[in-house]
């Protein structure tokens, strides 16, 4: 009986992280899923948001990544997610991240005063992603 989970991260640029764990916890539009060893196969949707995942040399070690949609997939103890982007807490570049949210921000407002729905849809995914970013680089 296996009792870790093979853990894959994957973009368009590369692979972004690959480990073995315990649990891996992600956002999915019906809520958070939540895998453990022997897990069904299940695909599924992803949210912009952070996904945990606890691994296998300490209970207290966590990584946390920082993903913009995409697709997880779970198949005989292996976990596939496929994102548009994902970082690990320890790459966000911080201080980009909070720019990318004031010029969101500032282009909700331009939206709004322009009644422009699509650029205001397109503004508010972009601060979802920043506000994401900002989030799981304090799990540091």
């Amino acid at each position: 009986m296996t009792k870790t989970l093979e853990v894959h991260v994957i973009t368009p640029q590369g692979i972004v992280y690959e480990h073995h764990a315990t649990m891996v916890v992600a956002r999915t539009p019906d809520g958070d899923l939540g895998i453990l060893p022997r897990h069904a196969p299940i695909i599924a949707p992803l949210m912009i948001d952070e996904v945990r995942i606890n691994r296998i040399d300490s209970k207290e070690h966590v990584d946390w990544i920082a993903v913009n949609g995409g697709v997880f997939e779970v198949r005989d103890d292996v976990v596939t997610i496929i994102a548009d982007s994902a970082e690990r807490e320890r790459d966000i570049d911080v201080p980009r991240a909070e720019r990318a949210k004031r010029r969101a921000e500032k282009m909700i407002a331009e939206a709004k005063a322009h009644s422009d729905v699509d650029e205001l849809r397109r503004a508010t995914v972009a601060l979802h992603r920043a506000i994401n970013r900002i989030k799981v680089s304090k799990h540091i």
